[in-house]
């Protein structure tokens, strides 16, 4: 069952649209530059952008530090200003477009639950989420080619139904195989 929620849970992350919530308001991203912006340490975000990155932030975040200093609407633009620049960039260097800032609260469960897990230092309740998904989608799968599989051999049409059912079960479980392979931390090594 350990391997299966391994396999749960790359498999999300490879058969799933990409959630992110580095662009939304209360997201990582955002929190930190907040922090950066108010202690006026700006290694905090540097963080989240590569090296080749750093000038563009660097600049960005000396020009808002002192907008910022103005008060008021123009301490709110440029605060803006800098967590936009900050997202865009990080989002670029996960090869991810920029959308704009998202308002906080828009996160999906498996990111507030992984969230939670790094806050908690507790893996468990993230798997269980995972696993859980992953397996209903296997069940489902099999459940769907299990009832095509019988059928009278000069029915073409239940045949292509059984095929058709046969492929997207063969190809989700290579899926799960596949992506708890290339999913694997030390694939991802900058």
């Amino acid at each position: 069952m350990t391997k299966l929620r391994l396999l749960a849970a790359a498999a999300l992350i490879w058969t799933s649209p990409v959630f992110a919530h580095c662009d939304t308001l209360d997201g990582p991203v955002v929190l930190a530059a907040r922090k950066a912006l108010d202690s006026g340490e700006l290694s905090r975000v540097l963080v989240w952008v590569k090296k080749d990155d750093e000038a563009e932030i660097r600049g960005a975040f000396e020009r808002s530090r002192a907008v910022r200093k103005a008060g008021g609407a123009a301490k709110e633009l440029a605060d803006r200003y800098f967590f936009e620049t900050l997202v865009r960039v990080h989002r670029a260097g996960e090869g991810a477009a920029y959308t704009g800032l998202k308002p906080a609260g828009t996160v999906e469960p498996p990111v507030a639950a992984a969230d939670r897990a790094i806050d908690t230092g507790k893996l468990q309740p993230l798997a269980g989420l995972i696993a859980g998904r992953t397996e209903k989608g296997l069940h489902a799968h099999f459940d769907a080619v299990m009832a095509k599989k019988k059928y009278a051999p000069a029915d073409v049409e239940a045949g292509r139904a059984y095929a058709s059912a046969y492929v997207e079960f063969v190809h989700y479980a290579e899926r799960l195989y596949e992506a708890a392979e290339t999913m694997a931390p030390e694939a991802h090594k900058h």
